[in-house]
């Protein structure tokens, strides 16, 4: 297992097999990142199915180096993401800690109101080692 991020921005298109704002916005972000991260693997925008299937990766236009080897998933909102940590967690029986929001000026937990006290140890955890000052945590409404 690589311990390299290969990253993919994913999207209901790949590689401009649709066009419509939703998919500008993800190629955006990957473009922005690639940018800011010339260093790190990333494509964009991709299925789930090209970014964790070699053929059909391949299949879709992906370059062999990202085909099917996507190990870090940049979903394209907030919704998407939820979802599918939640079927991954339910169904695949994976653990499953977040979502933890990036680049704000104190790091920021979101529990779900179905957070265990694991689950909230678990999130204070990864908190305190973001930011040496206090750490927010919030449950959902």
């Amino acid at each position: 297992v690589s311990l390299q991020p290969i990253v993919g921005f994913l999207s209901f298109s790949t590689l401009g097999s649709a066009q419509t704002l939703k998919v500008e916005k993800v190629q955006d972000a990957a473009k922005l990142f690639k940018e800011n991260h010339p260093d790190v693997v990333s494509t964009g925008e991709l299925q789930f199915d090209a970014a964790v299937n070699k053929q059909v990766g391949q299949k879709k236009g992906l370059s062999p180096a990202v085909a099917g080897k996507i190990n870090c998933f940049i979903f394209p909102d907030l919704n998407s993401g939820n979802i599918a940590y939640k079927i991954t967690q339910r169904l695949g029986g994976f653990k499953a800690i977040g979502p933890i929001l990036q680049n704000l000026s104190k790091p920021f937990m979101d529990l779900s109101r179905g957070a265990s006290v694991q689950d909230i140890i678990s999130v204070a955890i990864i908190g305190t080692t973001q930011l040496e000052d206090d750490v927010l945590l919030c449950k959902d409404p």
